[in-house]
């Protein structure tokens, strides 16, 4: 698990060396998928459920599960990149929404919030606390910042397969949902919009984006369960 989420964050830490405006969203991800092979990895997204992508990218209102395509970056816009690795038949789990040049206040304002409630939601994943006190802590962040968490979408389990019980909702009541214990590993990733949590699937089957048009972040790390304090093993 240590040895696939290196790889995640390997890869996460470089992007930005190549996201900036007028590169494609295809151009990320064949410079992703290169560098997870080159690590030894495999990009964990292609063909999941049929997805036809190494990577996700998702752009100002697409909230996740965008596809890399000819579409090309402009100054001002936000991309949350989310990428998975198999190595050694185990998985690693990340994503980071990055700006592409200068963006609006307001908007620098989501992406820090978003990371910070991942923190705050990464702060409860210790042994002995319940799931839903992690979902509780993403939560009560973001709407104390008069953002949305995405309901429809959640965090998850995660070992020898990507997607594993328990789920790990970005919303709950504290006390509630199953006890963690040392040792498990979970990805963790609030998706936080500007406006209203609800989202749509466009035509391709697999982008959603914002009910409202406004603007969406997305932050994910994979964690193990430890007494104390998690260890994120996709820290980048």
């Amino acid at each position: 698990m240590a040895r696939a989420g290196h790889i995640v964050a390997d890869v996460m830490s470089s992007l930005k060396e190549v996201i900036g405006a007028g590169v494609t969203t295809r151009e990320i991800e064949l410079y992703a998928d290169e560098r997870i092979r080159g690590l030894g990895g495999k990009a964990a997204f292609k063909g999941y459920r049929g997805y036809p992508s190494s990577i996700c990218t998702s752009i100002n209102d697409e909230v996740v599960h965008g596809i890399p395509s000819s579409r090309r970056l402009r100054e001002g816009d936000i991309i949350s990149i989310d990428l998975g690795v198999l190595h050694d038949g185990f998985y690693g789990d990340a994503a980071c929404t990055f700006p592409v040049g200068t963006i609006a206040p307001e908007i620098s304002h989501l992406l820090r919030v978003t990371e910070e409630a991942l923190n705050l939601g990464i702060e409860k994943a210790v042994d002995g606390n319940r799931v839903f006190d992690i979902s509780h802590a993403i939560q009560k962040h973001a709407e104390a910042h008069g953002f949305s968490v995405v309901k429809t979408f959640v965090g998850h389990g995660i070992g020898r397969q990507l997607h594993e019980e328990p789920q790990v909702p970005n919303f709950g009541t504290p006390g509630h949902g199953p006890r963690l214990r040392k040792g498990m590993t979970l990805a963790i990733e609030p998706m936080v919009n500007a406006g209203t949590a609800e989202v749509s699937i466009l035509d391709d089957g697999w982008t959603a984006v914002t009910g409202d048009g406004k603007w969406s972040a997305h932050f994910e790390h994979t964690v193990l369960i430890m007494p104390g304090r998690a260890r994120i093993l996709t820290k980048f």
